[in-house]
């Protein structure tokens, strides 16, 4: 009751900042970001384009792969013409594709920029049981498998970029409280996830697929000396396009009810950009916040057997291979 009662008023926990603090507010004393270069997945609406507008504006530059680029076109030209002289560069991405992801990062790696941070922020909530390209069970595909893919083959540039920049690099996954409604064993055969399907089930196993991801992440940039933080988030419950394909009458009664625990998209973006900016977590790795503060993940989440069980698995369903040559990618 008291943790409800803090959240509602907007308290501040020991970072100064609470649910009701914006993305703006917890990244004006952060340090200058123009020496920074950020990856920044489902930026194109919701809580991932203000994580990115709020970024642009402290000064990093920004890359955002998209499936669609005409809206991640329309993102750069907000972002331009908002602050003018920010560098923005869009790239096509559709993260349920293995091959697409291997040929993003191709062509990203094609550009020789540095890379000091990667927000793994897109999410699929899909109400109906679907397959990946791949014969993967689309939410976990594109929420968990796909990114789990982009940072291991962009781990390797993250680690130079630090070490030759002097930069500490940050990997934020963007989980949910949610991902405590998933009492089931991790490793359960994710394609046959639901049967019968159930979406909000198959969507809670990825944000704790996230969770764990995180987990053993921390253990393998330890094992390769990378001066490279993770950390996972929780952004709070706040309306976006997730549930683009359930608006209507009940979807919007629900929110109607609920709204006083709703965060706005500002707050909402807020523990991200704080956990990618804040000068006071250098260091920090391997935690889990909410609100801008730390918090405590599902017991399931904590298990260091899962996390590295999920891992070896998540190395064999991706079935990590050379890169693309870039005109093949292309």
């Amino acid at each position: 009751m008291l943790e409800t009662i803090r959240y509602l008023i907007g308290s501040a926990g020991s970072s100064g900042f609470g649910s009701k603090s914006t993305a703006e507010e917890v990244t004006e004393a952060s340090p200058d970001l123009r020496s920074i270069t950020a990856i920044i997945t489902g930026a194109t609406s919701g809580i991932g384009a203000e994580t990115a507008r709020v970024l642009a504006m402290r000064g990093a530059r920004l890359v955002i792969p998209a499936r669609n680029l005409k809206a991640a076109q329309e993102t750069k030209a907000r972002i331009n013409a908002e602050f003018p002289g920010s560098e923005v560069i869009v790239l096509l991405l559709d993260l349920s594709s293995f091959s697409s992801v291997r040929s993003f990062v191709a062509r990203f790696l094609s550009l020789q920029l540095p890379l000091n941070l990667l927000i793994n922020n897109a999410g699929k909530f899909s109400h109906n049981y679907a397959l990946s390209e791949d014969g993967i069970e689309m939410t976990f595909a594109t929420n968990y498998l796909g990114h789990f893919l982009l940072t291991k083959l962009l781990m390797e540039k993250m680690t130079e970029t630090a070490r030759i920049t002097g930069i500490e690099g940050r990997i934020i996954n963007v989980s949910s409280g949610i991902h405590a409604w998933f009492t089931g064993d991790v490793m359960i055969r994710f394609v046959g996830i639901c049967r019968p399907y159930n979406g909000t089930r198959a969507y809670a196993l990825s944000k704790l697929a996230n969770v764990l991801h995180t987990k053993e992440l921390v253990e393998k940039l330890e094992e390769m000396g990378a001066n490279v933080t993770a950390n996972c988030v929780h952004p709070g419950i706040v309306r976006t396009r997730l549930i683009r394909d359930r608006e209507g009458f009940l979807t919007d009664l629900t929110f109607f009810l609920a709204s006083k625990l709703l965060k706005t998209i500002p707050q909402a973006a807020a523990t991200t950009c704080y956990v990618a900016a804040s000068s006071a977590l250098a260091g920090v790795t391997g935690k889990y916040f909410s609100d801008c503060n730390l918090a405590s993940p599902s017991a399931a989440a904590g298990s260091w057997q899962e996390a590295a069980k999920l891992w070896s698995a998540s190395e064999e369903m991706t079935a990590v291979k050379q890169m693309p040559e870039l005109d093949k990618a292309t």
